[in-house]
């Protein structure tokens, strides 16, 4: 169970809700969301292509456009480096495609996880020049490889870097210092210069808004073909942005709901492959089909194979090939699922045997030598998510130990390991995730020096759920939850909203699913108003929290239909539209419970 907080922003919901014809809670739920002028709310609620930020705010990006620019008039021989993920790989597609647009002589390289490790290095430099090549552009990665950029200018390329990650700084007595490698142009919207309205974008963004630029200096912007190119690019940056965890807010909002808008009319063989070998309607994607179905595909290649394969499903104009492409995709995945099932097992065994007698420390940090390196962050997520504690999930590389790690909203991870920096071979990240190498013998003391320098209290051990209202269910129509569809894309920094009511009287239940991992339940409030409540959470916790309150026979009866006794709860829920055999209904989604107090 989570501690809740209700939002209590103020407003003149009514003088919004009349302004912009909506129901007055959904003008309180878009002042929750911080939307306090008219632009914002506009924008929120209408926003398009047409509003997305001018690629001119990013610095260098003029330059670095022209540069290019001038190499393709050249006839230079451009190589793309990318990205093992999905931002990596949809970033690095944007770029070739466009490239090509603008008549380039461009290939392409991902780097192996394994081999090669995260970016640019001095291998995949020296390999670019004996392949030929004299130009190399980065995309999702660069901003960092201040030795790797600086040995490809000593040997006589042009490199242009377009990131988006956070831009290495050293400390000095007048402050912090940027490191920026020695490139021809260094595009990155977290650079302290240039005028960036909204940094928090993605590396297929940036991908994207550095093509914006090209266009716009070369004069083909207002050409219909290349008019259509940044239409179809579009859907990939939007799948970049959920799949790379970027906060659906501002420019980043709009570009996911064009993509969404767009992705049934994709003419991309390879991408409507994977959507029709996962038996998705393309008609009704949502950010979770991205973020969960898609995305997941994608990511397998890079962690189980070379991330190479997904960038070929896209560039694959063949239908037939790319079905088969998209399948050995999916069927990568499913044995990921598989191996992240028993990381994670034999992840929870390490904890267990390191709590024995003692408590849990404040940062976790786990060796699993036989587990596949490449699924090291998928198994920190999980277990930061079980426990909510900052974690560190470790095991064998080529040269060490290497691993990544998740934290939680109250721990800065990047500063505590830069805080550790001497302990690792190489490390870096943000706030909330990191990847790190370091020798072995180094694990047992990064172990004891981040949970000797963590401040955190027990209180941050606790995870906040931010609720927006109390909702009695009267209010929750068919007729209001599809107004609630103009508030998505939900994900990462637009939530669904979420409600609260006390006195809810479960009246009877269900256990659902093949491996009976979901509760449904026939609910009324304190007004005798009955509904349908899911939930798809932890249910054998929720039914020992039924068990502490009603007793063992009380939650029997609940699951036997026969309710004796008041069964009374709280819970936090949303409201959404149940589809069955044509016929919709409005049930609740429960998000979390706890005792009927006041």
């Amino acid at each position: 169970m989570s501690k809740w907080m209700v939002k209590m922003k103020k407003a003149d919901f009514d003088a919004i809700a009349d302004k912009f014809g909506i129901n007055r809670i959904t003008a309180r739920l878009l002042t929750n969301r911080g939307l306090s002028t008219d632009e914002e709310i506009m924008r929120y609620l209408s926003g398009d292509a047409s509003m997305l930020h001018d690629p001119a705010e990013l610095f260098d990006i003029e330059k670095g456009a022209e540069v290019i620019l001038g190499r393709i008039s050249d006839g230079a021989h451009i190589r793309v480096i990318g990205d093992y993920d999905v931002d990596g790989i949809c970033s690095s597609y944007i770029l070739v495609k466009g490239l090509e647009l603008f008549g380039a002589d461009v290939d392409y390289v991902l780097p192996d996880r394994v081999k090669d490790g995260y970016g640019l290095s001095i291998k995949l430099v020296d390999d670019a020049i004996a392949e030929g090549r004299d130009t190399i552009i980065t995309c999702d990665n660069g901003i960092a490889a201040f030795e790797q950029v600086r040995h490809a200018k000593d040997e006589g390329l042009t490199v242009v870097v377009t990131d988006h990650h956070e831009v290495p700084f050293e400390e000095g007595s007048d402050g912090d210092k940027e490191i920026l490698p020695p490139a021809d142009a260094v595009i990155d919207p977290k650079r302290r210069e240039g005028s960036c309205s909204f940094k928090e974008i993605c590396g297929a963004v940036v991908a994207y808004k550095f093509l914006q630029m090209m266009a716009r200096i070369s004069k083909r912007d207002k050409e219909e073909e290349v008019k259509a190119f940044f239409d179809e690019m579009l859907i990939f940056a939007g799948i970049a942005t959920v799949c790379d965890v970027m906060e659906l807010r501002d420019e980043n909002r709009i570009i996911v709901k064009e993509s969404l808008n767009r992705i049934a009319y994709t003419q991309n063989a390879g991408l409507k492959a994977l959507i029709n070998v996962n038996d998705l309607d393309a008609r009704k994607l949502s950010a979770f089909h991205y973020g969960f179905v898609i995305g997941p595909c994608l990511n397998a290649t890079g962690r189980l194979d070379l991330a190479s394969r997904a960038l070929s499903l896209f560039l694959e104009e063949d239908i037939n090939k790319a079905a088969r492409m998209a399948q050995d995709l999916k069927d990568m995945n499913d044995s990921r699922k598989t191996m992240t099932v028993q990381g994670v097992d034999a992840a929870v065994a390490e904890i267990e045997k390191m709590t024995e007698g003692g408590e849990l420390p404040k940062v976790l940090v786990v060796y699993l030598p036989d587990v596949n390196e490449s699924i090291a962050g998928i198994i920190a997520g999980r277990i930061k998510e079980k426990y909510y504690r900052p974690t560190i999930i470790l095991t064998n590389g080529a040269e060490g130990a290497k691993g990544s790690g998740r934290s939680i909203e109250s721990y800065d991870m990047f500063k505590a390991l830069s805080a550790c920096k001497d302990l690792f071979t190489k490390f870096g990240g943000h706030k909330m995730a990191a990847g790190l190498s370091l020798p072995v013998e180094n694990i047992d003391i990064l172990r004891t020096r981040l949970n000797e320098q963590c401040m955190l209290t027990e209180e941050d051990f606790v995870p906040v759920l931010k609720v927006d209202m109390v909702l009695p269910f009267r209010y929750a129509d068919m007729d209001f939850v599809r107004e609630l569809e103009r508030l998505e894309p939900f994900g990462n920094g637009n939530g669904k909203p979420i409600f609260v009511q006390k006195d809810i009287k479960l009246l009877s239940g269900r256990i659902l699913g093949k491996n009976r991992n979901c509760g449904k339940y026939r609910v009324c409030d304190e007004s005798g108003m009955a509904c349908d409540m899911m939930y798809f959470g932890d249910l054998d916790g929720f039914n020992e929290f039924l068990e502490s309150e009603f007793g063992a026979e009380g939650v029997e009866d609940l699951y036997a239909g026969d309710v004796k006794n008041a069964m009374t709860i709280k819970a936090a829920f949303y409201p959404n539209i149940n589809s069955y055999m044509g016929r919709e209904s409005v049930q609740l989604v429960m998000s979390d419970y706890s005792k009927n107090t006041p």
